[in-house]
């Protein structure tokens, strides 16, 4: 059976130590040109780890992504990747998806393990966007691009959706209806998503003439429980909310349970309305009303920014694209 080749063969075919094979194919440097050109030519020639050593030694770039995201079961997230990996698939790049699971620690040995694999860029939903820990991507030379979340402590490029005007718009509709008593099921505060969103959310009360309740503004933490919790809570205050607004998929999974656990109707004695489009949204009745985001787009236009960032050598202005959400009216709301 044909043996696969490995640095032993490489040195031998190139008659010179494991040891300069092993520099040229980490590209550590310190071998001259003709050792090195000797030492590529022997791995082409004997096929061994041809794509990655030596394109990269030659071109200096391994066409891998990095994805970086908190939460993989977030419905959002695959969706984003979807766009992300259509967008490298036709610039010729390979995508390495990873989650954190809210964990900065996990974040931080993500991030390194990255940087030995080689990737040319990294996009990400980080875990903590006020802390430094990525600033060794832009020490290494490797572009960021962040989505969903800002990374206030470095200049990155930025895709967003503008979460305080979708938030604003559901309240407002609300408002429409009728409704006075609204709840929200806010995520964790320090994230930008959440923090907006909490900011339309009273900005349109405010805007209606309506006191903001802190009986009806539940801190949740975008996990199932927290919907599931917070909802609960509400239910057993004296004076219910006519109205709850979820401010992401997962606890919006968690409210729905909640309700049906409580027997508390949807679209009836309650109206409901979640942040995200996800498949349950028109399985469940009443079919919830959402805001929608350009989930797909969002990766699209994350991937395309980093492709610029690694094709163009020049200094590029940072750049922030804010995306528009759309509020989708369906049943699970009605008039008081």
């Amino acid at each position: 059976m044909e043996t696969k080749p490995n640095i032993q063969a490489v040195a031998r075919l190139a008659n010179v130590s494991i040891a300069t094979v092993s520099r040229v194919i980490n590209g550590q440097g310190g071998v001259r040109k003709k050792t090195e050109d000797r030492i590529l030519k022997a791995i082409d020639e004997l096929g061994y780890i041809r794509n990655a050593a030596a394109r990269t030694m030659k071109k200096k770039e391994t066409k891998t992504v990095g994805v970086i995201v908190p939460d993989i079961k977030n419905p959002f997230f695959p969706i984003v990747m979807a766009g992300i990996e259509q967008k490298a698939r036709e610039k010729g790049y390979f995508t390495i998806l990873s989650s954190t699971n809210e964990s900065q620690a996990m974040e931080e040995n993500i991030v390194k393990n990255f940087i030995e694999r080689g990737v040319d860029g990294v996009i990400i939903t980080t875990a903590n966007e006020n802390s430094d820990h990525l600033k060794v991507l832009q020490v290494q030379g490797i572009p960021i691009v962040a989505v969903d979340r800002s990374i206030k402590q470095l200049e990155a490029d930025t895709v967003l959706v503008d979460n305080e005007k979708g938030t604003y718009e559901a309240v407002s509709h609300l408002i429409s209806e009728g409704h006075e008593k609204i709840a929200i099921i806010c995520g964790p505060l320090e994230t930008t998503p959440a923090y907006r969103r909490l900011k339309g959310y009273k900005r349109a009360l405010n805007d209606h003439n309506i006191m903001a309740d802190e009986r009806y503004i539940i801190k949740g933490n975008f996990q199932e429980s927290s919907g599931y919790k917070g909802t609960r809570d509400l239910f057993l205050l004296d004076e219910r909310p006519t109205a709850i607004f979820s401010s992401n998929n997962l606890m919006s999974l968690g409210c729905i349970k909640a309700m049906q656990d409580l027997n508390w109707k949807l679209g009836n004695e309650v109206s409901f309305i979640g942040f995200d489009d996800i498949d349950i949204a028109t399985l469940v009745n009443p079919k919830l009303t959402v805001v929608s985001r350009p989930m797909n787009l969002l990766g699209e236009l994350a991937f395309q920014l980093l492709h610029e960032r690694m094709s163009v050598k020049d200094d590029l202005p940072k750049r922030e694209y804010i995306l528009s959400p759309e509020l989708k009216i369906r049943d699970s709301c009605r008039l008081i």
